[in-house]
């Protein structure tokens, strides 16, 4: 713009103005002379124009005012005089040089408007370079908060993904304990009348059943959680991205405005470039939409931090509960094994006490039969006695006399002794068939227990030595 305002500077004025003045100077012949305004000199003749003219021709100054025409003949018209053709000559340099004044004001003007306007638009261009300086550092302002938060967002994302995993893999480990309880419960349904009861352990054993169950229904609960948590991570982290995907494409696209110049080759016109189109925002509604995205992308941050720092609670609480109840069970068990055992050999003392009580009581009643038989001899002799003393004396002889008397109550003693040591051996023999079935019955009894101490000690404790650990 300076370089054309410089050039026409250098230009100079084309030629010399004419100055048609009348000064102390004689004017050139052919502009009005002195004397030409004084009154009109009286009418005369004028000499034929040549040989060919016609006629005589008279003029007066006010021949042009009456509409006398002058005299026309073939080749030339004669309507004025001298001092009017040297007016009509100052007439056309007046005129002329008014114009050329007008032009040279015109142009003059023109320059002084192409200046100031090529300063106005140098300074318009700064002042637009400047807005979009600030305007880019604004955006990029903008980009840059929203770049550290959808990093941070994005570590969120990566950590309360690690925690999913880890509800996942305490789920799958938590049905470890569960199946335990369940198949321990269900081996101890298989315990032998007597001991099928609903003692201590199996109480604790439903009590940690109903605890996994409490911990897995937790750890669902949690687990949906973080799925919503991530999803709305997510949907913060994709509405950021857009947006900031739209800044660095607007800073972008204002650096590259930054660097256009006057000289640029890429400049070119670009019709409708000035319209303002309906969907675009303001800059209070720009800087809303923005802050609005940081203030939920941060407000989903929080939430899920918070949520992190709940788990870690929720874990050590619900591993803290399982290993109590664990250890409540080990120790119910373990107790519930000793008393087992001492019973058990209780029962096995029992069962040689009544084994050697039933051995002397089959030597007792083979005794007692024994005896029988000796007390059937002496019943023999005296009924025999008896017998002959009383058929074969005859008349007198045949008398009740003292031996009578004593082999009557030797028989009679007999009888009773018999009778006495036959109840004894009932007795005995019954109470041989009582040791019999008590022997049977601690036999059963012992079975019972070594069945209850095999699902109990055995196969309880290796499926309890299974239960994972705390870590």
């Amino acid at each position: 713009m300076d370089n054309v305002a410089e050039k026409e500077e250098g230009k100079g004025e084309p030629c010399p103005r004419v100055d048609t003045t009348v000064r102390g100077e004689q004017p050139p012949a052919f502009f009005p002379q002195p004397g030409d305004e004084l009154p009109t000199q009286p009418e005369k003749s004028m000499d034929p124009i040549g040989p060919w003219a016609t006629g005589r021709v008279t003029y007066t100054p006010q021949g042009g005012l009456t509409g006398v025409r002058p005299v026309v003949d073939r080749y030339s018209v004669t309507n004025s005089g001298g001092a009017q053709w040297r007016a009509h000559n100052k007439m056309f340099f007046d005129e002329s040089n008014e114009n050329i004044q007008v032009a040279q004001l015109a142009i003059s003007n023109a320059k002084r408007c192409i200046e100031r306007t090529y300063r106005e638009a140098d300074k318009t261009q700064l002042e637009s370079t400047e807005h979009l300086k600030n305007r880019a550092n604004e955006v990029y302002r903008w980009k840059t908060e929203l770049e550290h938060l959808i990093s941070n967002i994005t570590r969120e994302i990566e950590l309360l993904e690690a925690e999913r995993r880890h509800v996942k893999h305490s789920l799958s480990v938590l049905t470890v304990p569960e199946s335990i309880a369940g198949d321990f419960l269900q081996l101890r349904s298989k315990r032998l009348e007597s001991d099928l009861i609903r003692d201590e352990v199996e109480e604790e054993l439903t009590k940690e059943v109903a605890l996994c169950s409490e911990v897995r229904d937790l750890f669902n609960r949690t687990r949906e959680q973080i799925e919503l948590q991530l999803t709305e991570l997510k949907s913060a982290k994709a509405r950021m991205e857009v947006d900031w995907t739209d800044k660095v494409d607007a800073y972008n696209i204002d650096s590259h405005c930054i660097k256009l110049k006057n000289d640029s080759p890429i400049i070119m016109w670009k019709p409708g470039a000035t319209r303002f189109p309906a969907e675009q925002s303001t800059p209070s509604s720009y800087e809303h939409y923005t802050r609005e995205s940081l203030t939920d992308g941060e407000a989903a941050k929080q939430r899920s931090e918070n949520l992190r720092s709940t788990l870690d609670s929720i874990y050590k609480n619900s591993i803290k509960d399982l290993r109590d109840q664990a250890t409540r069970v080990d120790i119910v068990l373990s107790k519930k094994i000793r008393l087992t055992e001492d019973v058990r050999l209780q029962l096995e003392k029992e069962l040689l006490r009544c084994l050697y009580e039933l051995a002397n009581a089959e030597k007792s009643i083979e005794e007692l039969r024994h005896s029988t038989r000796g007390l059937d001899c002496a019943m023999k002799v005296a009924q025999t006695r008896l017998a002959d003393r009383l058929e074969h004396r005859r008349n007198v002889e045949s008398c009740r006399d003292t031996p009578q008397f004593a082999l009557m109550e030797e028989v009679k003693f007999l009888n009773e002794r018999t009778s006495a040591v036959l109840a004894e051996l009932k007795r005995a023999e019954e109470t041989q068939s009582g040791l019999i079935k008590a022997r049977s019955d601690l036999e059963h009894e012992i079975i019972v227990k070594r069945k209850t101490l095999y699902i109990d000690k055995q196969r309880g404790k290796l499926l309890r030595s299974f239960y994972p650990a705390t870590i």
